[in-house]
């Protein structure tokens, strides 16, 4: 039983929803642990194809709780808190299924790092991102300076982290943040049909697949050939790809396809 998340599991997507409505589903303690049971539950469940990340109510997460940050803190204290924010981090970083971030109203900090660690992130117009650590004294945290230069390149990374700025919607978009951007009404079905799409991939291809874009950026050209091989002749002697290729020879629909943008 779960109190500042909601997990609900229908035709093999799971939607793990922030529910911390009235502090814009700030991460406190208790959140973090939950969603990382709850991922870990997911793991090991076989009819979960995909997950939605979502907030309730009309934004995502607006980071850390900062109301548990006031008065004095004990520095062991707060590497103990990091070291469980960082291990919901890489337990949705690492998840072997796609996971998709659906993004409203205003995803700040640890909410902006949270949406980052998504495989495709579908924002609605109103989205608004933003790493606001130094408004506060604080660095980037939950793989902020990992994540973000990954995607939108080390001087951008400084520059949005730096000013501690607001981020738009369409900004992300054309950053490279955003997959895609919808209208509020629009976006979170728009995620779903894309979670439910990728539900319909080869599981074993995919969780290679992941494992091997994350590993890109941090070694050569024939390590990564080498994985690929090692990872192609398991896929290859998957029953997916059998079934694929017989519907491919038979002319027959894809097992697989990706959603057309509407």
């Amino acid at each position: 039983m779960f109190n500042t998340i909601d997990l609900s599991i229908a035709d093999g997507l799971a939607t793990l929803t922030l529910m911390r409505p009235e502090r814009k589903n700030a991460i406190n303690r208790q959140l973090a642990e939950e969603l990382r049971e709850a991922l870990d539950q997911l793991c090991g469940n076989p009819e979960v194809k995909a997950l939605l990340l979502i907030g309730s109510g009309k934004d995502f997460c607006s980071g850390g709780d900062v109301s548990r940050m006031s008065g004095g803190v004990d520095a062991s204290d707060i590497r103990e808190r990091m070291d469980h924010c960082n291990q919901l981090l890489g337990a949705l970083a690492d998840f072997s299924r796609p996971v998709i971030a659906a993004v409203d109203g205003v995803a700040f900090g640890a909410g902006f790092s949270l949406a980052l660690a998504a495989d495709f992130l579908i924002a609605s117009e109103r989205a608004r991102f933003c790493m606001a650590f130094a408004r506060i004294g604080l660095i980037p945290d939950m793989g902020a300076s990992h994540l973000l230069p990954r995607i939108v390149g080390l001087q951008k990374a400084k520059e949005i982290i730096y000013s501690a700025r607001e981020v738009s919607a369409q900004e992300a978009l054309t950053l490279g943040i955003a997959l895609e951007v919808h209208p509020a009404e629009q976006f979170r079905a728009r995620a779903e049909e894309l979670a439910r799409s990728m539900s319909n991939l080869s599981m074993i291809a995919f969780d290679m697949t992941k494992r091997l874009l994350a590993r890109t950026f941090q070694t050569d050209l024939a390590a990564q050939l080498d994985c690929e091989a090692s990872a192609q002749a398991v896929a290859m002697s998957s029953s997916y790809v059998e079934q694929a290729t017989a519907r491919f020879l038979r002319k027959e629909p894809a097992l697989y396809q990706w959603p057309v943008a509407k």
